[in-house]
């Protein structure tokens, strides 16, 4: 895949999330990604497998937000088989609240797939 190719890939997994099409996002990952979360909280260390993401990741934070996430791609940059995206989340969370994060990834592509997500 083109560099561009591989910019178009990441930016329709999220936008699936932000759409609340989790299939979507799902169908984009390789079987065996890796998705790596670093510091100190609950999602911290890294997830092997559809599966493992589902399970352990996303099913969790689904059940904390009233109508999804809603991911806005501020920038992605790529080159060779490695897309970075800074980005935000919100969502307003069940119980009150309202949950407002930044992001930045670096995502690697082979195959049409993601295989990993730092």
């Amino acid at each position: 895949m083109s560099v561009e190719n591989n910019k178009a890939l990441v930016r329709a997994a999220y936008d699936s999330i932000s759409a609340g099409e989790l299939d979507g996002f799902m169908d984009r990952l390789a079987d065996d990604v890796k998705w790596t979360f670093f510091g100190k909280h609950r999602f911290a260390g890294t997830m092997v497998g559809k599966e493992d993401i589902l399970n352990n990741l996303l099913t969790p934070l689904s059940n904390k937000m009233v109508d999804g996430l809603k991911i806005n791609i501020n920038t992605i940059i790529g080159e060779g088989d490695k897309v970075v995206i800074e980005a935000t989340g919100q969502s307003d969370v069940v119980g009150g609240g309202t949950y407002n994060n930044i992001y930045c990834y670096v995502v690697t592509v082979h195959d049409d797939k993601i295989t990993e997500m730092r």
